[in-house]
C-alpha cells in the first residue's frame, strides 16, 4: 500500500491521469485576468468532484492537468463535466466571450488523457516547464522563410 493511495468503502485506489484540453479553434484566449478566473474555475469544479489537481498550468492555448480522479467517476465523464460546466460558468463571468466564440462554446471537442502510472514526476516536470518550452520552440521558429516563388535571391 503506497503513501499515494486513496480508499473508498472497500476499494484502494491511485488513478492518476495527465489531461489536456484547448478552447475551441486553440484561440489564445486563456491569460490575464481570465487566465487566473479560468484556474479558480477549474479548482472548484474539481473539489466539487474531489478530484484533487496535482500539477496544473494554464498555457495561452491549452491547459494541462495533472489529476487523481476516483475510480467511481470515468475520465470521459469528468471531462465532460469540468469542460460542460466551466464553459458555462466562464460565459456567465465574462459576458464578452459569448459573442466573441458562441454560446456556451468556449473549449474544443475532445481532450488528450494517458494514465500516469510510475512516470508521475516525469510528467509533473513536463507540465511545470511546458510553458518555457514552447517560448524556446517559438523564439527558433521566428526566422524569416524565402519565398519560393519569388525571384529574389535570399542574402547570406
Amino acid at each position: 500500500m503506497s503513501k499515494d493511495d486513496n480508499s473508498l468503502a472497500h476499494t484502494r485506489w491511485n488513478c492518476k491521469y495527465h489531461i489536456v484540453f484547448t478552447p475551441k479553434y486553440r484561440r489564445k484566449v486563456i491569460y490575464g485576468k481570465l487566465r487566473a478566473d479560468i484556474g479558480r474555475i477549474l479548482r472548484r469544479l474539481c473539489e466539487l468532484k474531489e478530484v484533487e489537481i496535482i500539477e496544473a498550468h494554464a498555457m495561452p492555448d491549452h491547459i494541462h492537468m495533472l489529476v487523481k480522479i476516483p475510480p467511481k467517476i470515468s475520465v470521459a465523464s469528468f471531462m465532460g463535466y469540468l469542460k460542460g460546466r466551466s464553459a458555462v460558468i466562464i460565459h456567465e463571468r465574462h459576458a464578452h466571450l459569448k459573442y466573441k466564440y458562441g454560446n456556451r462554446s468556449f473549449w474544443a471537442r475532445g481532450y488528450y488523457v494517458s494514465t500516469v502510472g510510475l512516470n508521475q514526476k516525469t510528467i509533473e516536470k513536463y507540465i511545470r516547464e511546458q510553458e518555457a518550452e514552447d517560448r524556446l520552440q517559438d523564439t527558433i521558429s521566428k526566422r524569416e522563410y524565402v519565398d519560393p516563388f519569388s525571384k529574389i535571391k535570399p542574402q547570406k
